[in-house]
């Protein structure tokens, strides 16, 4: 690659989107991987270290402030909890659903959005709104219909559980960044918070931990560096891309993802699943520029 492409692709957004994309999926691999040996909050503790670690080796030598005062330290720690039992669900969800299926599950949260912001900034959806989430939410009954018997159903809730705590995390990450919260301190905050809370779920059922050992220590340091790749991609896409179409890109992830289960697990979903996914993604897509509008 010439030095001359890669500096244009360096400053696009659009393109470290579809990095950030990728990594995500990867990390999903790397979880699904890791579930069958490690619990979900052993796979939440790692994956956030990986992050305070990252966060620390750059802002300590920068001399970058780590406190806030505590109106924006208030904000944060909303914004941490809600993400940190978000991140535990969808974690346990792509242990127990096919990898697209929890994906998508997850990214239902620009719908959730809509809806909080209706009830709490009392910000009502005009028409158009309204058929996104009823259309949005007829996709998640198809998604789920195929998974919904005695095995899958507490899976299914469970994903989507994490999409409607992701929407509580997004709105408090819209209020950071009105406060002028950096976007390094406020991952450094996520990852901290669900750190130790995911710490103190290990520490509860110590019986229960997993040894680490060169057999199983690959697909931790593979879930902490796919995940802090996309989270340092995700914020140079919003950095250096327009908004919209960065946000709308996100969905790539259900892509990947979707391509990683078929070729890993060779997973292949009915095909209701399928039109339910596209649903979802389409009026996430839909809901995202509504609410970018605003």
């Amino acid at each position: 690659m010439s030095s001359s492409l890669w500096r244009r692709l360096a400053e696009s957004g659009p393109f470290w989107m579809i990095v950030a994309g990728f990594c995500f999926g990867v990390m999903g691999v790397f979880v699904k991987l890791g579930s069958s040996s490690f619990s979900t909050a052993e796979l939440v503790f790692y994956r956030c270290l990986a992050g305070v670690i990252a966060i620390l080796a750059v802002a300590l030598p920068a001399r970058r402030p780590l406190w806030v005062p505590w109106p924006a330290m208030r904000v944060h720690l909303t914004r941490s909890v809600s993400g940190f039992v978000s991140l535990m669900l969808y974690f346990y969800a792509i242990g127990h659903l096919p990898l697209p299926t929890a994906v998508t599950l997850n990214y239902t949260s620009p719908l959730f959005l809509m809806l909080l912001t209706a009830l709490w900034l009392k910000q009502p959806p005009q028409a158009g709104q309204w058929l996104a989430i009823v259309v949005g939410f007829a996709g998640v009954a198809l998604l789920l219909r195929p998974t919904l018997d005695a095995t899958q159903w507490l899976a299914g809730v469970v994903g989507l559980s994490s999409g409607l705590l992701a929407s509580i995390a997004y709105m408090n990450v819209h209020e950071l960044g009105r406060l002028g919260e950096p976007e390094w301190r406020t991952v450094y905050y996520f990852s901290l918070v669900s750190s130790l809370g995911a710490g103190l779920v290990m520490l509860c059922q110590p019986q229960a931990l997993t040894p680490l050992s060169f057999g199983n220590l690959w697909i931790l340091l593979g879930m902490g560096v796919a995940a802090t790749c996309a989270q340092l991609s995700m914020t140079r896409a919003y950095c250096k891309g327009k908004s919209l179409i960065v946000a709308s890109m996100a969905y790539l992830t259900v892509v990947f993802s979707t391509l990683f289960g078929m070729l890993i697990w060779r997973d292949v979903l009915p095909v209701s699943s399928y039109a339910g996914m596209l649903l979802i993604v389409g009026c996430g897509i839909l809901s995202t520029a509504a609410s970018s509008r605003r």
